[in-house]
């Protein structure tokens, strides 16, 4: 039997928006576009292939890479040259090939079981910020094609001390919903709009009961300025009022 042995790993995960909406044919060409984007960024900032190791998830990818290549090196480069990067591939690309990207940069433990699978509380984590609300939301609204988020390690070893090309005030609190309880993160840029409070439904006044009806069953013998003249006669023969 083998024993976990967690290793301290920055981890990155990006993920292409609205990627299940398209065709086989342009999935593939997104994949292609997704893979040269990200290779082309972790290049820039030093990770080459022998320092980071891949997980392939369809319309997302995953990477572990190694503590050896700065923090502010990797966020200078996703804040800089993923942009960057984004504007030069959709240029020239048809509306129905356009790329957008969301990124969670976290730190963490990772265990590599015997299966290739990563394993720990870390990774979890950091798929949730992936999937929060709050990172989707400000994709959709932003003019640009690139959103980041970043864990609270992240925040507080690096963006907190406004390195140079990192800028502090830039990055806003954001807490995530999570099945396992709220997690704080940080996104890049402006936050989401909140979401339209539900118009209340107007208050109801109680109706009036309804007047109680007679059963009138008889017969009158007259009705003169709203006045009943005669007899009235209510039900059989014999029975008058």
């Amino acid at each position: 039997m083998t024993h976990p042995q967690p290793l301290f790993r920055t981890l990155l995960l990006i993920d292409t928006e609205r990627f299940s909406d398209r065709d086989d044919v342009q999935q593939g060409y997104l994949r292609r576009m997704l893979f040269g984007i990200v290779d082309r960024v972790l290049l820039r900032a030093g990770a080459d292939q022998s320092l980071r190791r891949r997980e392939d998830r369809g319309d997302a990818v995953m990477e572990l890479i190694d503590p050896a290549v700065p923090l502010t090196e990797l966020l200078r480069a996703l804040l800089k040259d993923a942009p960057a990067e984004l504007r030069a591939v959709n240029r020239l690309a048809a509306s129905s090939a356009q790329i957008r990207l969301r990124a969670v940069l976290a730190t963490g433990f990772v265990d590599i079981d015997e299966f290739g699978g990563w394993v720990g509380t870390d990774v979890n984590n950091a798929c949730r910020l992936l999937d929060g609300d709050q990172l989707r939301d400000s994709l959709r609204e932003r003019a640009d094609d690139f959103a980041l988020c970043v864990s609270e390690s992240v925040h507080a070893g690096i963006v907190a001390h406004d390195h140079l090309g990192i800028p502090r005030d830039e990055f806003h609190a954001i807490t995530v919903p999570t099945k396992n309880g709220r997690m704080a993160a940080w996104l890049h840029g402006p936050l989401p709009a909140a979401p339209p409070t539900p118009l209340q439904p107007p208050l109801r006044h109680p109706q009036s009961p309804a007047p109680v009806g007679v059963d009138f069953r008889g017969t009158n013998h007259g009705l003169v300025a709203n006045q009943v003249q005669g007899d009235i006669t209510f039900g059989g023969p014999g029975e008058r009022r």
